[in-house]
């Protein structure tokens, strides 16, 4: 009996410790905005036959990543074409739809074939589930799909949509609000919808012209800042890299370097001493050190590459290397200090995935459903490639050991 009850508490204590190392995936970028999973052991190879645990179909196609908090994951979908924004609410263990909930949305918003509304992902703070449907507002939902508040903060008529996902910043909710006319960062209470800071930037309806990035969050050692790029003061201009208070709105510093058409998410290095910013529409990629204060072009700025292959996904800084794909299928290794190229190799397809890392392994996925894992080093190797052949435009969501992947079709549970 001694030892039944001893291999009891011991299973319990196993359990119980699982539990709390199971990560939590609560925003499109991971909770600290740069794409990099603390969890071990991830799936390595799959297919649509192999390592599926289940799969749940979704009723239209999307662009958005799943969320994941405890036993539930969420995931942003349009319905009717864009007129119903919605949060679907799946059970992790099975992929059993628990709840679907959503907003009317009226506007006849135009976009990009390839970006279908409710591109932008939903992000959570264990508590309630905050989604930025563009034109249709921004909405709040408890874990039990019951609205808690709807926003409107007006249209976006940007003829390619929009992308950017909310963050959470203490008691706030960010959200960029465009492209097109107007844009505006702005600053939301999470309990309310309130509006607590808003801050106006330049809006253009032009397709060359306007932000689809997710601000990031950092801690210098001396404050907070929320660092986001957005285009100039006009079409054919320079684009910025600004840093603001996230706590007021106001602008903190800028660093010019960037293009007019930005999609990926700033990639942070070192802990968020410093910045890499990826222009789209074949323009510049820079980076700079955070910290600083008005125009630190000059002062701050540590490399700028001014021409470029097209690049959508937003990429990784893994210790001296940072890792960036090219839109024409081909990934890249550089120096993240200096720029300096170390190993440029083809994988193939329409690579618009944002990069994961996790377990020391690559995870990028291209339009026609293959998922490359490379190794995280200076050395090229590819470890292996991974096929379900439907459209993929998210990026893959880890925990507790498992892969979310949304496809247009599906939404895939990878692991044993």
């Amino acid at each position: 009996m001694k030892t039944a009850s001893l291999l009891i508490a011991a299973l319990i204590a196993i359990f119980s410790t699982s539990s709390i190392l199971a990560e939590n995936w609560p925003a499109w970028r991971g909770a600290d905005g740069r794409g990099i999973s603390s969890e071990k052991d991830l799936p390595l190879k799959w297919s649509d036959s192999e390592n599926i645990v289940w799969k749940a179909p979704l009723p239209e196609m999307g662009n958005s990543t799943p969320i994941i908090w405890g036993d539930r994951v969420f995931l942003t979908q349009a319905v009717d074409g864009g007129k119903q924004r919605t949060v679907i609410a799946f059970d992790r263990k099975n992929g059993q739809q628990l709840w679907q909930q959503g907003v009317a949305c009226d506007t006849q918003e135009t976009t990009h074939r390839q970006n279908p509304p409710c591109s932008s992902s939903a992000v959570t703070d264990g508590k309630a589930i905050y989604a930025n449907f563009a034109s249709g507002g921004v909405v709040a939902y408890d874990f039990n799909g019951k609205q808690l508040w709807h926003r409107k903060l007006g249209p976006v008529l940007h003829k390619w949509g929009n992308g950017g996902s909310p963050v959470i910043y203490k008691d706030t909710l960010i959200v960029l609000h465009g492209p097109g006319t107007p844009t505006f960062l702005t600053a939301l209470d999470r309990e309310t919808g309130d509006t607590v800071w808003k801050t106006d930037e330049v809006g253009i309806n032009s397709p060359i012209f306007g932000s689809w990035s997710t601000p990031v969050l950092i801690n210098t050692g001396k404050r907070d800042e929320l660092v986001l790029p957005l285009p100039g003061a006009k079409i054919g201009g320079i684009g910025w890299f600004k840093g603001y208070d996230p706590a007021t709105g106001k602008e903190l510093w800028k660093c010019d370097g960037l293009g007019n058409e930005i999609y990926a998410m700033p990639i942070i290095g070192d802990g968020g001493k410093f910045i890499v910013g990826i222009s789209g529409h074949k323009g510049p990629t820079t980076a700079v050190r955070t910290g600083g204060s008005g125009d630190v072009t000059a002062s701050h700025q540590l490399w700028t590459h001014p021409k470029n292959a097209q690049r959508i996904g937003s990429g990784i800084i893994d210790g001296d290397y940072l890792f960036i794909s090219d839109a024409n299928g081909i990934a890249e290794c550089l120096k993240a200090r200096t720029g300096e190229l170390v190993w440029k190799e083809r994988l193939g397809g329409n690579l618009w995935g944002s990069i994961l890392l996790g377990d020391g392994k690559l995870y990028a996925s291209n339009h026609e459903g293959d998922t490359f894992v490379l190794k995280a080093g200076p050395k090229f190797k590819l470890l292996a490639k991974n096929t379900i052949s439907e459209p993929t435009y998210a990026a893959l969501a880890p925990s507790d050991g498992q892969l979310f992947l949304r496809t247009y079709n599906n939404l895939y549970c990878i692991g044993r």
